[in-house]
């Protein structure tokens, strides 16, 4: 009879920390959408950006490459990137539909300069990220999709009076196949992203990169956009 009872109260227990961990779940998921919805309204407001990027690449769990470059964004998907580290003074322009890209290898020399299709791997990031794929208004639609279609499984959530840091589950934001997890850094005065984090389900690194020094609306003409 006593051994009935305990094992009763053990699976009430069980039961009940079951519900406490998916109501937990389900109020993440719920604070992260409203993340979301303040990202998505901050972005329709802004006509233009510019950041500084430090993105890291890894393999094996290490360290592999590094690049620093400076991201502008004009609506609709004007896009130029020009980079510091490594390949100083290269450039490259991407129009919104536009199935090239054009590559200026020498900012200092506008002659110079070529087409790519954005699909050549040359024009690819490491991890096999395309030049569209690149601006915030992508990412932000990636998380709305992956919000409605994937489980976020982990309660990881922390906020201050700055920022906003979360666990992210999706699939991955290339070719969305694989199932990896992001943990994510918002900052609440711009309510746009300032840090990235990229893992595969073993908790092995696979990308990091750190947005710095936003520069929103500051309205640059359409000939900054074209090479």
């Amino acid at each position: 009879m006593m051994r009935k009872a305990v094992l009763t109260l053990l699976a009430l227990a069980s039961l009940l920390l079951h519900f406490e961990n998916l109501k937990a779940t389900a109020g993440n998921e719920d604070r992260i959408l409203a993340v979301a919805q303040s990202m998505e309204a901050a972005f329709k407001k802004l006509e233009d950006y510019t950041c500084e990027v430090e993105q890291i690449f890894y393999q094996d769990g290490v360290e592999n490459q590094r690049y620093h470059f400076k991201f502008y964004f004009k609506k609709e998907k004007k896009i130029r990137v020009d980079f510091s580290q490594p390949h100083s003074g290269l450039t490259i322009f991407y129009q919104d539909e536009d199935k090239e890209a054009t590559v200026m290898p020498l900012r200092l020399l506008s002659g110079l300069k070529f087409r790519l299709s954005v699909d050549n791997p040359l024009m690819k990031t490491l991890a096999g990220q395309r030049i569209s794929q690149t601006d915030m208004g992508y990412f932000i639609k990636f998380m709305f999709k992956n919000l409605r279609s994937v489980e976020q499984k982990d309660n990881e959530f922390r906020e201050d009076n700055e920022r906003v840091e979360f666990l992210f589950w999706a699939m991955d934001y290339i070719e969305e196949k694989f199932p990896e997890k992001y943990r994510i850094s918002v900052s609440k005065k711009y309510w746009l992203p300032i840090r990235i984090e990229r893992y595969n389900l073993e908790d092995r690194p696979l990308e990091v990169t750190d947005i710095r020094n936003y520069v929103l609306n500051a309205h640059p003409e359409d000939k900054f956009f074209t090479p």
